[in-house]
């Protein structure tokens, strides 16, 4: 079906000829079984036309039982008070003017919410409504969405609770009583202080993170990175905190290419993963640095990247917790953390063009790898 249509542009009345305006599917060559949303199509006299399989799936009715009746006896839909909804909007009366109705939640019989929306079709601007085009969505994957963030907001509340109560705690306290605490006391409370807001800045510093990778904001400023001293800072951290020396593994093949990749957020990925081997592993961790193919498709420079291995020789990812390891709040144990740090890893090894994958070490516990494209900047290449 071709409908032209008006508008004005600078006084001048401009109208689009029927030939530019498809508003049938099938006369773009597109099935409308196809269309990832339902559609159903009311012709002028309110009578199902089309109902495709989405549409289907999502009503739970058949299309051969919705062709032919009333759209109100096809879709018998109402809103949340439970009033029934063509008979509110009547899409067939009231003012000439209206174009369709925005998209909102109403209920299909037995309470299942779907997301509707309508376009009023009308030959001549003000003229009668000869097609109403309604599109259905399921709402299970808003609710999904919906779920993710109630959970993010409560885990990262829980989380910031503690630290904050402790710092309240401790400043009122040597606000109220400074003079009846000695000098090492007054360290001590102040330095438990300190470290409880470093945990405060870097829950916010995640939720930043999670932020900028949901929306595709994260920005990756490369410099030159030896990735092999990054991570033997890292170990001598660990050493200096009291871990023993002899328990860290640091394997680097030479040569290694040129890396450029932004060093701060190569830290971030290099701490959680050794956070990770050394909280929840156990024996040796083993980290392997080694050139490797670019992991961009079609590349075909056998040494276009570097790999990084951290593995250790703890009891390992359970198989079936294998395709939920860069998820938001997976938790390889009861030990704490928001859940968050690995999912954080994923989005920064992708903003920079690279691949990360968990799998069983050699030794039986996790082994996660993370391979870099060389990613030099373009006036470089």
């Amino acid at each position: 079906m071709r409908v032209g249509t008006s508008s004005t542009l600078g006084g001048r009345d401009v109208r689009a000829t029927p030939a530019t305006r498809h508003d049938d599917p099938a006369e773009l060559g597109i099935d409308p079984d196809d269309l990832p949303d339902g559609l159903v199509v009311a012709d002028d006299q309110g009578r199902v036309i089309c109902f495709n399989a989405a549409a289907a799936r999502i009503t739970a009715t058949p299309a051969a039982q919705a062709l032919g009746r009333s759209l109100e006896c096809a879709l018998p839909l109402e809103d949340l008070e439970g009033r029934r909804w063509w008979q509110l909007t009547d899409p067939y009366g009231g003012l000439a003017i209206r174009v369709g109705q925005p998209e909102r939640n109403l209920l299909l019989p037995g309470a299942r919410e779907v997301l509707v929306s309508a376009r009023y079709i009308r030959t001549e601007p003000t003229g009668p409504v000869r097609r109403v085009v309604v599109s259905l969505r399921d709402t299970e994957a808003r609710r999904r969405t919906e779920r993710s963030h109630a959970e993010l907001i409560a885990t990262v509340a829980h989380e910031l609770r503690s630290p904050l109560t402790s710092v309240k705690g401790f400043t009122a306290t040597l606000l109220a009583k400074w003079e009846r605490f000695t000098d090492d006391q007054k360290k001590l409370m102040l330095e438990t202080v300190d470290a409880d807001a470093n945990r405060v800045t870097r829950l916010i510093a995640e939720l930043l993170d999670i932020s900028r990778i949901d929306s595709g904001r994260l920005e990756v400023r490369r410099q030159p990175v030896d990735i092999g001293a990054a991570v033997g800072r890292h170990i001598q951290a660990y050493v200096a905190a009291g871990q023993p020396a002899d328990r860290f593994l640091l394997r680097i093949e030479q040569p290694l290419p040129s890396l450029w990749a932004d060093p701060d957020k190569i830290d971030q990925v290099l701490s959680n993963l050794l956070e990770n081997a050394v909280r929840h592993g156990e024996g040796t961790v083993t980290i392997d640095v080694t050139p490797a193919e670019s992991p961009r498709e079609g590349d075909g420079h056998p040494n276009a990247a570097t790999s990084v291995i951290v593995s250790d020789e703890g009891t390992g990812i359970p198989e079936e917790s294998m395709n939920r390891v860069f998820t938001r709040f997976w938790r390889g144990s009861k030990r704490g953390g928001t859940g968050l740090g690995l999912y954080i890893v994923k989005g920064i090894v992708e903003a920079h063009g690279g691949t990360i994958t968990v799998g069983r070490a050699p030794g039986g516990g996790a082994e996660f790898r993370f391979t870099l494209p060389v990613g030099a900047p373009a006036y470089l290449a």
